[in-house]
């Protein structure tokens, strides 16, 4: 397909128009198998799909409609999306920014063909060495890896090396412990219990237990950026218990994004890794779902931003 192309050293277009369309298939849903069926974890059906096209779209309520919060200036010309999943944030970025090639990177061909004329997808594995120029690019992007990841200081390094000097780039992520200011969420509510035993499962893969302001500015600088900015650190709520309207809206977009989200996290995590049935791991996840749909849980996660920049030789 001429839509995309690999830019992995361990492939060749030819061999990818037939191969990367192949799928594993379990629990009733579709995922990732060409770079390893443990690479992501999360599913790449339409199920999902749509799920991560509401999630995008909780995100830009979560940011008052903005698509990143590092000052990039007005005419970016490169831009890089990492992950980028059904493409949407890298269309909308081409939308917003003309002047821009807009690229977005994925494991699996899942992203629309009528796209922007300067966006456009290419299939590979981000922690592959990456075949693009050095000082290729002026803003790279990366959202929700954070289960995906086995070596964040290696990729942050090939992205840094892509970088051009002045240059930014921006992590977002969504951290794997809940909250409650009230004391409603308990040690053994179910929504507690499904995050400890993610946070197992990652573990077990090597893989950070959960994600945080603290490790992704760690990461950035460890890389060698500099100017490194907590940019957001803000409260997402499971469901729409929220007094004021913003976060009201927020939790009601989250809570229909959690009908899928939980099987979507958990399914593949809890029975390829833990090794539990899949009886078991279902009953874990709509557990969990019970939980945040009680009106009395007043349960949350903290979304992050984070971005840091390349600095100039001088410097």
């Amino acid at each position: 397909d001429e839509t995309y192309r690999s830019v992995g050293q361990q492939t060749t277009t030819a061999s990818l128009t037939d191969s990367v369309q192949h799928y594993v298939y379990e629990n009733g849903r579709r995922y990732h198998s060409y770079y390893g069926v443990d690479k992501n974890l999360l599913p790449t059906d339409e199920i999902e799909q749509d799920r991560m096209d509401l999630y995008h779209e909780i995100l830009l309520r979560q940011l008052d409609g903005r698509l990143h919060l590092a000052p990039i200036g007005q005419y970016p010309q490169r831009i890089l999306d990492i992950g980028t999943g059904t493409g949407i944030w890298a269309i909308d970025m081409a939308d917003r920014y003309p002047s821009a090639e807009v690229i977005g990177t994925d494991l699996s061909p899942i992203q629309p063909k009528w796209v922007p004329p300067n966006c456009k997808y290419e299939v590979d594995d981000a922690e592959l060495e990456w075949t693009y120029a050095e000082n290729s690019f002026d803003f790279i992007h990366a959202r929700n890896l954070g289960q995906s990841i086995d070596d964040w200081h290696s990729m942050l390094q090939q992205a840094y090396r892509c970088l051009e000097p002045g240059g930014f780039i921006e992590l977002a992520e969504i951290g794997g412990v809940s909250y409650s200011d009230d004391g409603s969420l308990t040690p053994d509510n179910p929504l507690n219990i499904f995050g400890q035993k993610l946070q197992e499962a990652m573990v077990v893969m090597g893989r950070p237990a959960h994600m945080t302001d603290t490790f992704l500015r760690d990461q950035l600088v460890g890389a060698g950026f500099v100017d490194v900015v907590v940019a957001a650190r803000a409260k997402q709520p499971h469901a729409p218990w929220a007094r004021e309207k913003h976060f009201k809206e927020i939790g009601s977009m989250v809570l229909l994004s959690n009908e899928t989200g939980f099987d979507a996290y958990g399914l593949a995590a809890f029975t390829r890794i833990l090794g539990m049935s899949k009886r078991e791991a279902q009953g874990v996840c709509k557990d969990a779902l019970t939980a945040v749909r009680n009106k009395n849980l007043h349960s949350y996660n903290i979304f992050y931003v984070v971005y840091g920049r390349k600095p100039e030789p001088d410097e």
